[in-house]
């Protein structure tokens, strides 16, 4: 029997009745209201209704006010706003206590035989950070054409089972790893045509970063400063206006060299935070993931509380007033 239970559809191998369902999803004996086929049924009534295929059925209850702080890509809703990548660990055991402890639903591989790992015997990447519990972002690092980006795509979502969520980067030069900006449009205006969820890595240009949104690309993330760098956020106001024009998240990407980078990234509004070097070549990578984490969690909290306005003389916390 399938029904659909808050937007959802369900299957259901047994026949049951409204108390069955509203048991089987932890709301008995709690203040709830119930609702099949646009119709609301009485509470003592549940147990005498029962449901068929098809049924369309709304349980709702009382939550605190305001909309909820969700971080959703591509339709998809993550609990985490810290993006991490696999690349610079010593060993596959640390890549994998490193990201546990960043907390990041979202990691991203380089689709390569020596990164995943084809070799007999050498440890597969996948293994170590499962697609069952992390949502994994196929890149295209190392990338210095359209061609190749695209082909490595297309090669990820064969290798992935039809997966459609990329990260998009064409690089410029292998000294500053600047992007392409020409080739990133080409290739962003080709895979998002082609049913590609793209994510696209791109300079702090807000009129580039309004284009590649325009054409439908999923997210948007501008560097911070040049890959691998640790320089933090060059140019926040660059930053912050993306962040103010844009429909679709905005993840800041490279650059990010230690815990107060990502703070401020996020106490800008920005809606994540992509890292991988500063993780991976900290002296402690675990301990730094945890601060990451932290980081970040914090710094989105300040966005959302608000900060105090900036002045330019002393205001005394304690009144002045009444003084001896």
């Amino acid at each position: 029997m399938d029904i659909r239970v808050n937007g959802k559809n369900v299957n259901y191998k047994n026949e049951l009745t409204l108390a069955n369902l509203v048991e089987e999803m932890g709301f008995l004996g709690q203040r709830i209201a119930a609702e099949v086929n646009e119709e609301i049924k009485p509470a003592d009534q549940y147990a005498n209704i029962q449901l068929k295929n098809g049924d369309q059925v709304e349980i709702v209850q009382a939550i605190g006010g305001g909309q909820p702080d969700e971080f959703i890509v591509a339709g998809q809703t993550f609990s985490s706003r810290l993006l991490v990548g696999t690349g610079k660990y010593k060993d596959m055991a640390e890549t994998k206590a490193a990201i546990e402890m960043s907390g990041a639903d979202i990691v991203t591989v380089a689709i390569r035989r020596t990164n995943i790992g084809q070799t007999p015997g050498e440890p597969n990447l996948l293994d170590v950070i499962s697609p069952d519990k992390y949502t994994i972002l196929p890149n295209t690092a190392g990338c210095f054409t359209a061609k190749d980006a695209l082909r490595t795509c297309r090669l990820a979502r064969e290798l992935l089972g039809g997966h459609k969520l990329v990260k998009l980067e064409v690089l410029g030069d292998k000294k500053t790893l600047f992007p392409d900006i020409t080739a990133t449009l080409e290739s962003a205006e080709i895979l998002v045509k082609e049913g590609f969820d793209v994510m696209v890595y791109t300079n702090d240009d807000p009129i580039i970063a309004k284009r590649l949104e325009e054409m439908g690309c999923v997210a948007v993330m501008p560097l911070a400063a040049p890959i691998g760098s640790g320089l933090g956020i060059r140019n926040p106001y660059n930053i912050l206006t993306i962040i103010e024009n844009a429909n679709v998240p905005i993840i800041v990407d490279a650059g990010v060299g230690t815990a107060s980078d990502a703070a401020i990234g996020m106490e800008l509004g920005c809606d994540g935070i992509l890292m991988n070097t500063a993780i991976a070549l900290a002296n402690n990578p675990v301990l730094m993931a945890s601060a990451m984490k932290k980081a970040v969690q914090s710094g989105r909290e300040a966005f959302l509380a608000g900060r105090m306005p900036r002045r330019r003389y002393a205001s005394a916390s304690s009144p002045l007033d009444g003084l001896i």
